[in-house]
């Protein structure tokens, strides 16, 4: 099946990342995790299976690849493998899910200050991307939400939609305008903060089943 990179970010609903983790693994699919610093607050990766590995592989050992793997206390040696690029070439798809509000800023904005990030701005867009986003309502139905979303649409996508498109429906915005960039919408519910609306992240399931309509449809 896929090589798959699953990033995921500083949400709540990356306690879901075993799970999510496991299923994508259980579809066939060979995972590496990379998670920014305040993702690792939420999940264990010590819950995650250990990566078999390969002669030859150029990635980081283990399923969780962290910004010190990419800048190691040690520093950098020349001819050693740059992980983002490595990763880049490695992968088939990349996942982000949660993608919270901080990271969706970087990646319409172009920063690349940690692994994912670098990740986002070096990927082929020739290969899928599949977005998950996660944050607390306000935050989502924010204006600056829809203009990151936006962003990342009028950088890689194929059309411009219309200037002031419903968040409800982004991800028909984005399966017309940016079909390479599959988004999976939040869903409304009580948040972990005890605000009840949009903006937690989709299902496992839901997102594993953007996966399988995928490579379904590619074959």
């Amino acid at each position: 099946m896929a090589r798959i990179v699953l990033g995921v970010t500083g949400s709540v609903a990356a306690i879901r990342t075993p799970n999510l983790y496991h299923a994508l693994r259980e579809a066939g699919h060979d995972v590496r995790v990379v998670a920014t610093s305040t993702a690792l607050y939420f999940f264990e990766p010590a819950d995650l299976e250990p990566t078999v590995t390969k002669e030859g592989d150029t990635l980081p050992a283990g399923p969780v690849i962290r910004d010190s793997d990419e800048w190691p206390a040690v520093g950098y040696r020349m001819g050693e493998p740059v992980v983002h690029i490595e990763l880049r070439r490695w992968a088939d798809v990349l996942i982000v899910a949660p993608l919270d509000a901080n990271t969706l800023a970087k990646f319409a904005l172009g920063i690349s200050d940690n692994t994912l990030t670098c990740v986002f701005r070096a990927w082929d867009f020739t290969r899928p991307v599949i977005l998950a986003p996660a944050m607390n309502t306000m935050m989502w139905e924010s204006p600056v939400t829809h203009r990151h979303l936006s962003q990342i649409i009028d950088d890689r996508g194929t059309c411009k939609p219309a200037e002031r498109w419903p968040l409800d429906e982004a991800s028909e915005v984005f399966a017309e305008c940016a079909p390479g960039i599959v988004l999976v919408p939040p869903q409304a519910k009580k948040l972990a903060c005890g605000d009840f609306g949009v903006g937690a992240m989709a299902e496992v399931p839901a997102i594993a089943e953007a996966v399988r309509r995928m490579f379904e449809t590619a074959e």
